[in-house]
C-alpha cells in the first residue's frame, strides 16, 4: 500500500505541483504577466480545449446526462454541508456563505484536468472535460446567487455568464458528436494545437494567481472549510456514483473530480463581492496545498475499488484491448 501511495504522489500529483511551484517561484523573475496569461488561457485555450475534447467525445446521451447530475448534485451538497458546518460551529451568515461558496466550487479546471490525463489517461479526457463544464457553470451560477443574496444586489454577473468563451463554444463542440459530422481537419488542429496548451499554462497560472494572495489567515476555521471541500467532495462521490449508475472511467473521472481543492475563482468573486475574500483565498491556498495529501489518498481508494466501480464496463474495455492485441500480430504479418 505505501509503495502504491508513493507511486502515485511522485508520478501523478508532484508533476501537477511541480507546475504550479514553478509559476509561484519563478513568475516575479520572469516578470510574467497574471493579467495577460489568464486572459488568454480564458478567450483561446479553454474554449479550444472543450471544443477539441467533446467535439470527438463519443458517448450516450444517457451516460452523459448521468454524469452532469453526478457532478451537479455532488458539489451542490458539498456546499450545502460546507453551510451547514459554518452554522454548527456558530460563525456567522457571511461565513456561512464562504463556506458554501469554497465548498461547492472545485478546482476541476487547470488542477482536475491535470492529474485525469496524468492517473486515467486520454481516454478520460472527455469526461473529466463535461464534469468540469458543468460543475463550473453550476457553482458560479450558485457562488454570484449566494454572494448576491448576502450583500442585496450583484445579480448582473450573472449576464456574463452567457458570454463565458468556454459556455458559447460548447453548443458548436456538442453539434458534432450529436450529428455524427466529423470536424474539419484544419479545425480540429487548430483547436488541438491551442487546447494542448492550456493544462501546462493553467498551471503556471494557479501559481501566479497563489503567489497574488498577500494575507493569509490560517486556523481551525479554515482548516473545517478546507475539510469540506477535500473530504466531503470525495466521500460523497463515491457513495452517488454508482448509485447515479456510473462505471468505469466515468465513475473514476467523476470521483477524482469530485475531490479537487477550492477553485481560485471562489476568492475572486469574494474579492468582488466583499465576502469575507481574506478568508475564502486562505481556504484556496491550504485546500490547494492539502490536496497533495488528499488526492494521493483518494486515487488509491479509485484503485482499490476499481472492480466495484468498474465491474461490466471495465470487463468489455478489457476484452476489447485483449481483442485488438490479437488481431495486431496477424495484422503485421499480413502487412
Amino acid at each position: 500500500m505505501f509503495t502504491q501511495l508513493l507511486s502515485i504522489f511522485l508520478n501523478v500529483v508532484t508533476p501537477v505541483f511541480a507546475l504550479v511551484l514553478l509559476g509561484f517561484l519563478l513568475g516575479p523573475r520572469l516578470e510574467l504577466q497574471y493579467r495577460t496569461l489568464s486572459r488568454t488561457a480564458y478567450y483561446l485555450l479553454i474554449p479550444a480545449f472543450i471544443f477539441n475534447e467533446l467535439s470527438r467525445i463519443q458517448i450516450d446521451l444517457n451516460t452523459a446526462s448521468r454524469m452532469v447530475t453526478a457532478g451537479c448534485l455532488i458539489y451542490m451538497a458539498t456546499g450545502l454541508i460546507g453551510w451547514i458546518v459554518a452554522r454548527l460551529l456558530g460563525l456567522s451568515r457571511e461565513m456561512a456563505v464562504a463556506f458554501l461558496m469554497t465548498g461547492v466550487f472545485g478546482n476541476l479546471g487547470n488542477y482536475g484536468l491535470a492529474l485525469t490525463r496524468f492517473r486515467l489517461g486520454e481516454t478520460a479526457m472527455g469526461s473529466a472535460t463535461i464534469y468540469m463544464v458543468t460543475v463550473n457553470t453550476a457553482a458560479f451560477v450558485v457562488c454570484v446567487l449566494a454572494a448576491s443574496w448576502l450583500r442585496n444586489g450583484g445579480f448582473g454577473a450573472l449576464k456574463s455568464l452567457l458570454k463565458t468563451p468556454g459556455i458559447v463554444v460548447l453548443p458548436i463542440a456538442l453539434f458534432f458528436p450529436a450529428t455524427g459530422i466529423t470536424p474539419p481537419l484544419m479545425v480540429a488542429r487548430i483547436s488541438g494545437l491551442l487546447g494542448d496548451a492550456m493544462i501546462p499554462m493553467m498551471l503556471l497560472i494557479l501559481g501566479l494567481q497563489l503567489r497574488e494572495a498577500r494575507r493569509l489567515e490560517w486556523g481551525r476555521v479554515a482548516l473545517a472549510a478546507s475539510s469540506v471541500r477535500l473530504v466531503g467532495g470525495p466521500l460523497l462521490a463515491f457513495l452517488l456514483i454508482p448509485m447515479i449508475g456510473l462505471d468505469g472511467t466515468q465513475a473514476s473521472a467523476g470521483i477524482l473530480q469530485s475531490s479537487m481543492p477550492s477553485a481560485v475563482l471562489t476568492a475572486i468573486i469574494a474579492m468582488e463581492h466583499d465576502v469575507v475574500p481574506t478568508f475564502v483565498t486562505s481556504v484556496v491556498f491550504a485546500s490547494t496545498l492539502l490536496s497533495l495529501f488528499s488526492l494521493t489518498v483518494v486515487m488509491l481508494f479509485c484503485e482499490k475499488s476499481r472492480v466495484k466501480l468498474g465491474s461490466a464496463a471495465l470487463l468489455r474495455l478489457d476484452q476489447a484491448v485483449v481483442s485488438v492485441d490479437d488481431e495486431s500480430p496477424a495484422s503485421t504479418r499480413r502487412t
